[in-house]
């Protein structure tokens, strides 16, 4: 009884060690990485099972093997299995775009853009696909048109480009003119833009300004009591020896008032009575100026004398609206002088 008992308990310790050792040899499920993946979801395998690998959707198998054992270790055998992105062909060229990508293969993504003027149709970004494909064919970036520009009424349009149909392209200018008596309020010309409408469109007003005022000293060319159209003009002129200065004509304005009328400048008179002067070119004594007046921006010179060289020269003084100022260094020569003695004056010495 004794033996049979001490042969069961061998028995049992036999049996016990057998089964741990072979659970210590099992392998574990193996741990893959670089886009490597096998079927199934068990977790021990004996050893001498194979397990065949395989790339992750988008990738294509390099080198290998591709397939691990368990061994009697309880270690899978190595591979050098590697899983490569698959590549999408190299995009095309988007004409009137830009396109932004980094690479071609497997989920790389490529943006697009158009030119201004330009508008996209079709996706603004594609994605290369597990396939090895384009998720979409590369979009187009057509031309921004705008319809036929806007007409005022009483007014018409000229583009700059010919205009073919009812649709004109991006960047087009149309300029505006009006029907006589109206005239333009606002920008003369519109373009098509790239949110494919046309910048603001003018008016097409009546403009009329009030009979415009004389001028003192002065006269116009048209002294009717009538209301001007706008762009009409009216002349003036001067009396006497005043000079007109600024534009000859006042002109009708689109805001209905005159634009900036002239004046009159009167002549100034030459205050000496006895010297040689020079005016217009030439030297004349001073008794032969007519009235001994000049107009006004016109220049007279008189001379003057430098006693330490004894010698003459000439300074010039402008006439500005009847003041003339005579130059401090003139000396008007006695009555003797003048009469008398004219080669000794400032006008008849040496110049200097």
């Amino acid at each position: 009884m004794e033996a049979a008992v001490t042969l069961f308990l061998l028995c049992s310790v036999l049996f016990f060690s057998s089964v741990t050792s072979e659970q210590d040899n099992v392998c574990f499920r193996p741990e893959l990485s670089g886009n490597i993946e096998m079927e199934g979801f068990q977790r021990f395998f004996s050893p001498g099972v194979e397990l065949l690998l395989s790339c992750k959707q988008g990738y294509t198998p390099m080198l290998g093997p591709r397939k691990i054992v368990c061994s009697v270790s309880g270690e899978w055998t190595k591979t050098n299995l590697q899983c490569i992105p698959k590549l999408c062909p190299f995009p095309d060229p988007l004409s009137n775009g830009k396109m932004y990508f980094e690479d071609n293969v497997y989920q790389s993504t490529i943006n697009y853009t158009c030119n201004e003027g330009y508008v996209l149709t079709g996706p603004s970004t594609i994605v290369c696909q597990a396939n090895g494909t384009w998720s979409t064919p590369v979009p187009k970036c057509t031309t921004v048109t705008c319809g036929l520009a806007p007409v005022p009424q009483y007014g018409m349009v000229i583009y700059d480009e010919r205009v073919r149909g009812n649709t004109t392209d991006f960047g087009i200018t149309a300029t505006y003119a009006c029907r006589p008596p109206y005239t333009i309020f606002g920008n003369r010309s519109a373009e098509c833009t790239v949110n494919g409408t046309w910048t603001k469109t003018p008016e097409c007003r009546v403009v009329t300004c009030l009979p415009p005022e004389n001028i003192e000293r002065g006269y116009m060319s048209n002294n009717n009591k009538k209301e001007y159209d706008f762009m009409e003009k009216v002349k003036y002129d001067c009396e006497g020896n005043y000079v007109l200065e600024g534009n000859v004509e006042t002109v009708c304005q689109q805001d209905g008032k005159w634009s900036e009328k002239p004046s009159c400048k009167a002549p100034c008179t030459v205050n000496i009575q006895r010297a040689k002067v020079f005016y217009k070119g030439k030297k004349m004594w001073i008794k032969d100026l007519n009235s001994n007046m000049v107009l006004h921006k016109e220049i007279i010179s008189v001379y003057c004398k430098d006693k330490a060289k004894r010698c003459g020269y000439a300074v010039s003084t402008q006439c500005i609206d009847g003041k003339l100022q005579i130059p401090e260094c003139f000396e008007e020569p006695s009555q003797l002088d003048y009469n008398n003695h004219t080669s000794s004056l400032p006008s008849e010495i040496g110049q200097c």
